[in-house]
This record gives structure tokens, sequence and C-alpha cells, in this order.
């Protein structure tokens, strides 16, 4: 027999063997592979479009601008909803900053906000913290920041921790100082307890 008659009638039996290799390997991923649940095919959001309708809302709404006095002012939020005619907007999960002119950053987060636009400012609560680039962090249940300029005011009692030590009052506020133009202060007020923790 001939090296071309051994080629030939390889090549003949590879035709007949590989297409039934290859159907046998199919047949084996099909019996292998996990059947598929229609009920688990395509997940749904499972959205109330009745509630969406009635209650408007935005989901991560971020708002920048600048106060009167120069500061940056940066508001984002996990979720935000308009007010009606005559109600403020609400918001949760809010994270406020603010860059004073003279480069201090104040950051405020809260689990929720009340927006007042007639009066220029919004009420944070929930578990309200603010940080500060001078070394302060302070919780409070409720605060009040202004939007046209830069002022932060406690509705509540503060407890402080900072580069002084350990401080509590009754209310703290964050302003312009009206002595030194361009500064700002940090004033606790009311029923002050200072432990002095120096460094080292």
């Amino acid at each position: 027999m001939s090296r071309a008659d051994t080629h030939t009638r390889v090549v003949g039996w590879l035709k007949v063997v590989l297409p039934l290799m290859a159907l046998v390997i199919l047949s084996t991923l099909f019996l292998l592979a996990d059947r598929i649940d229609p009920e688990d095919a395509l997940p749904y959001a499972e959205v109330d479009v009745e509630d969406l309708a009635s209650e408007p809302r935005m989901t991560a709404p971020t708002y920048a601008g600048t106060t009167a006095d120069g500061a940056a002012l940066t508001l984002s939020a996990e979720e935000a909803r308009p007010g009606d005619e005559g109600s403020p907007g609400e918001a949760r999960g809010l994270h406020m900053e603010l860059l004073t002119p003279d480069g201090a950053l104040t950051s405020l987060r809260a689990a929720s906000a009340v927006m007042n636009p007639s009066a220029r400012e919004i009420l944070l609560s929930g578990g309200v913290i603010v940080t500060t680039s001078t070394g302060y962090r302070l919780e409070t249940a409720e605060l009040a920041a202004k939007l046209d300029r830069s002022g932060l005011e406690s509705r509540a009692r503060v407890v402080a921790t900072g580069p002084v030590g350990d401080i509590s009052a009754n209310r703290m506020s964050l302003g312009q100082d009206n002595q030194t133009p361009g500064a700002y202060l940090l004033v606790f007020k009311g029923g002050v307890r200072l432990v002095y923790r120096p460094d080292g």
C-alpha cells in the first residue's frame, strides 16, 4: 500500500471520527450542565412605581457653590426629596464640606437633613459628626449650617475632642471672627467642660 493510499484512508477515517467525537463531547456537556430555572433567569428591580410617582426623589445628588464670604461649599447625599410648596426638602446620608478662605476645611456627616431655602440654612440631625482640619472632632444630635455664609451652630449638646483635650458644652458655633477679618472662630458656650490633655 502506497503512502498516498494510507494518507487518503486516514483522512477518510478522521472525517468520520472527528464529527462523532464532537457530538459525544457536546452531549456530555449538555448532560452535565446545571439545569436553568426560568424563575432565576433575570432578576427584576423591586420598585414601587406608585411610591416613586407620589414621592419623587433624587439619588446621589450633589451641590457646589460659594458663600458670601468666599468659602467653597459642597453638599452630597445618598438620596434627596424636594419639598412641596411651603415644606422644606429632605435628604438622607448627607455629607457637607466647607473650605474657608483661610484654608481650613470642615467636614460634616449626618444621617438626615432638612433644607430650608427661605432661611438659607440646612438642619442636620441623626448623629452629626463634624471634623476640622485643625484637629477637632465634634458630635451632636442636631446642627444648623448656613448656605449663604460660613456658619455652623449646634442645636443640642456637643461632645468634642481636639488638640487641647476633651470638651463638652451645651452649644457650639463656627463662624467669622468679627475682630479679625478673614479669620474664623470655633466657640463653645454654656456649661463648657474641658479635660486638658497636653501632647506627650
